[in-house]
């Protein structure tokens, strides 16, 4: 069309009613379509599809490590000279290829002994509790030993030095008992302990490794010169 008067008119009157056509279309919603079975079972998958992956599910106790939650774990602050005297251990074994001397003197026995009688000459008396928790952690270390706290290539060493009759408490020194702070938190969740006893003992572990500490030069060895390790492959502890 030309562009003349009549015919922009004509062009702006075309306009207006398409205008108001559309929007009395818009104005009408559809109804809404009912879902098949098949469309909701795609909605649950597009949602099941949509949670991130690589998160572990929380249940109402926490979030799960094994069988054991999180939340129960007992939290045992080991200093930082032990910290080091674990590495160090870890290096001997793994990277040098050298035992711990067998028997060591002083055992875990002794240093439990000794720790009872700081205590007692600290708090004027001899409690029963310290005692307990004491018995406690030398039946722990007697039964981690062999599943928990030996690394491969000390297999054979604990089958020579460790017989039916011997306790690994009477043969062992502060290395591995050191060893047993770092599992503890995990084998104390699966005892029913109330909270109010679960602080307590932590702030009695505590002391224990302060102990460890304060006495670090004479309860541990500064080089292993044992046997040496069998070879092999042990990047971890067994299990």
């Amino acid at each position: 069309m030309k562009h003349t008067e009549d015919n922009v008119l004509k062009q702006q009157a075309l306009d207006k009613k398409q205008g108001m056509e559309k929007s009395s279309k818009s104005g009408r919603s559809a109804p809404a379509k009912p879902k098949s079975s098949a469309d909701v079972k795609l909605d649950k998958e597009e949602t099941k599809s949509n949670v991130p992956k690589g998160k572990k599910r929380k249940t109402d106790s926490g979030t799960e490590k094994g069988n054991v939650s999180v939340e129960k774990l007992v939290k045992i602050q080991i200093p930082s000279t032990l910290k080091k005297q674990l590495v160090d251990d870890w290096e001997f074994i793994m990277h040098q290829n050298k035992l711990v001397k067998l028997p060591r003197s002083p055992s875990v026995d002794d240093i439990l002994t000794k720790y009872l009688e700081y205590r007692s000459k600290k708090d004027g008396m001899m409690t029963d509790s310290v005692g307990e928790i004491l018995n406690g952690i030398r039946c722990y270390f007697d039964k981690a030993l062999p599943a928990l706290l030996l690394y491969k290539k000390e297999r054979q060493q604990y089958h020579e030095a460790v017989s039916d009759n011997v306790s690994p408490s009477s043969v062992y020194g502060a290395e591995h008992l050191l060893r047993l702070f770092v599992k503890l938190p995990e084998l104390i969740a699966y005892a029913k302990i109330d909270e109010e006893s679960l602080t307590k003992l932590q702030q009695k572990f505590l002391d224990f490794l302060k102990f460890l500490q304060k006495n670090q030069g004479t309860f541990f060895l500064s080089a292993y010169d044992g046997p040496k390790a069998s070879e092999g492959n042990a990047k971890d502890k067994e299990s």
